[in-house]
């Protein structure tokens, strides 16, 4: 018998995203040998952020189905704002959401090649030396409908190229003051092919050089060889790169030359591909405005969880597998997008209901005692640790005569749908016993009218598991902490940062049309709000030796997880998200 529910050859090819079909495609038809070898290739200039993520998720991702490698390389051509500290970085980050390169390169390994193959480009007549401002290069360039102008340095003798060359790298050259530039053509309707820089002049020492190189190659000089140097088949890039693949392709069509490689240029060069970037509502990206948060302390550093760092998801209480999740669902296109952040925080709270242990905190506590339960005493109540998984077992929660609830689950005027504590209503305490507050002397209050303390008496009949406990009531079930045997701790709710839909183009409205500086834009656009911490909390002291890493739920509240601020003398957590999209509020 036919079992419709079968996915057919063609099903299959229609989940495949478009550059899966093109992987196949070039390995079916033997391309490269049959080899796949991607690489994911970083600049170690600061965090990774959320939209490397699916950058790592297709790099690392294709290698993986399709039995090939990913190389992780770093794009380290520009020393003044590299640093190992980032290297280190970024390579947590990939291990942390579940992948493995191939090996380690760097930009760096290849400054001597890529150095050899600009004296050989200068010496065939493609490539020579200009002694002009950055400034008069740009406006020789022209614009995408009107031709750009020859640099009057475009035909000098290629010796004297050659001396001025070696002369970038010498140390003793002013920064700017001369660069090597490829001679393509000036009126190209491609900018990039109007005589693109190769080289400039910036004298700075290189966390892995040192002092060996004054000159530094360019991007558009880098990536395409490197590629070819390391054996890359697919080069997956973001679709602002469709512009720079015709220079991607000439520079390797020279480098072919150069070497005498045609022999194997032509099954084994590197071929590039484009899709669409993460582009999420209320979120900021790019490392230059990262940084900015950073440098002037308007968050905690680059692992704050609100911002959009991979390692501020982390720390945040993100699970790796919720992120890759959301990379799935949103997929891969050749056209930009707006994601809504909804559904990455509906992902998190999909997956963390799955892991996450179930926990009793309080974060806005109210004393609740239990008049007619004797004093002195306690018991043992079982909590399931998760009822979505049921291999994750139980715990013990102590109940006694005193007991911290959330200051909302009581109101002293309720009115007839509130199915919470009040004068004369019954509700449910979670893995406990069914209460009813008096109608009278129901509460204890302050000098300032504040309500301090409520009373309610316990039916010994109702405990859960028991019998009794099958008693229908028209209130809801309540989560508590027993005021003897918790621990307080310091809750930090974290919100959005920002408070537009799209700060990227709002800060840019913003600098262009009421000329505020990027700072003073993105001040203007912060929530004030998204952060607020409480001190004065409390959490069953099971849950209060959980460290960061732990998944938890907050029973009622949320989704949290241990910061590492957290000591034994004075747990930390972070609210991941609420238990619901309370965006609307």
């Amino acid at each position: 018998m036919h079992n419709t529910e079968e996915t057919t050859p063609i099903e299959e090819k229609k989940s495949l995203n478009f550059i899966e079909q093109r992987i196949e495609a070039d390995l079916a038809a033997g391309k490269n040998g049959g080899r796949l070898q991607t690489r994911f290739p970083p600049e170690p200039n600061g965090y990774l952020h959320i939209g490397h993520a699916k950058a790592i998720a297709m790099d690392f991702g294709v290698a993986h189905k399709y039995g090939g490698v990913c190389n992780l390389r770093f794009d380290d051509t520009n020393p003044q704002k590299e640093d190992d500290e980032y290297v280190e970085a970024i390579k947590r980050d990939i291990e942390w959401l579940g992948y493995k390169w191939g090996r380690i390169c760097y930009a760096s390994d290849y400054f001597q090649e890529l150095w050899d193959f600009a004296v050989g480009l200068i010496r065939r007549g493609r490539a020579y030396v200009d002694e002009q401002s950055a400034e008069v290069i740009a406006q020789q360039k022209g614009t995408p409908t009107q031709p750009g102008v020859n640099s009057p340095y475009r035909d000098r003798p290629v010796e004297e190229s050659l001396a001025l060359f070696n002369e970038m790298n010498s140390g003793r050259m002013e920064p700017g003051k001369m660069v090597l530039r490829a001679k393509i053509d000036m009126a190209n309707p491609n900018m990039h092919f109007r005589d693109p820089i190769m080289y400039r002049v910036m004298n700075i020492p290189h966390y892995r050089t040192g002092d060996k190189w004054n000159a530094y190659p360019m991007y558009d000089f880098t990536h395409g060889q490197s590629d070819y140097f390391e054996g890359v088949t697919h080069s997956i890039c973001t679709l602002e790169f469709v512009v720079h693949r015709p220079l991607y392709d000439l520079f390797i069509d020279w480098l072919k030359e150069t070497r005498g490689d045609d022999a194997v240029m032509d099954d084994n060069r590197p071929r590039q591909f484009e899709f669409n970037k993460l582009n999420l509502s209320y979120t900021l990206m790019s490392k230059r405005n990262l940084l900015l948060l950073v440098k002037e302390g308007l968050v905690s550093g680059w692992d704050d969880p609100r911002m959009p760092t991979i390692c501020g998801f982390r720390r945040h209480g993100y699970s790796p597998e919720s992120i890759n999740n959301f990379i799935k669902k949103i997929g891969y296109t050749t056209f930009d997008a707006l994601n809504e952040i909804a559904l990455l925080e509906s992902s998190v709270r999909e997956d963390l209901n799955t892991r996450a242990d179930r926990v009793a905190a309080v974060i806005d506590p109210l004393k609740l005692v239990i008049t007619n339960y004797p004093k002195g005493q306690s018991e043992q109540m079982t909590a399931v640790n998760n009822p979505e998984d049921p291999e994750s077992g139980t715990h013990e929660v102590t109940f006694s005569r005193e007991l911290w609830i959330e200051r909302e689950d009581f109101m002293e005027d309720a009115p007839k749908k509130f199915f919470r504590l009040g004068p004369g209503k019954e509700v449910r305490l979670k893995n406990g016993y069914i209460i009813k507050c008096p109608e009278d002397n129901f509460c204890k209050k302050d000098e300032n009218g504040n309500i301090i303390e409520v009373y309610a008496e316990y039916d010994p009949d109702t405990k859960s598991g028991m019998p009794g406990a099958d008693r229908k009531i028209k209130g809801k079930t309540l989560h508590w902490v027993s005021v003897e045997h918790c621990r307080q701790c310091e809750v930090r709710l974290y919100d959005r940062l920002w408070m537009v839909e799209n700060p990227r183009d709002e800060k840019a409205r913003l600098t262009k049309e009421e000329g505020l500086t990027d700072l003073e834009a993105m001040k203007r656009m912060m929530n004030p709000d998204s952060l607020k911490v409480l001190k004065n909390c409390y959490i069953e002291e099971w849950a209060a030796d959980k460290k960061p890493g732990d998944y938890l739920q907050f029973q009622r509240i949320g989704y949290f997880m241990p910061d590492p601020d957290t000591t034994p003398e004075h747990p930390v957590y972070n609210r991941t998200v609420g238990l619901r999209d309370n965006a609307k509020r």
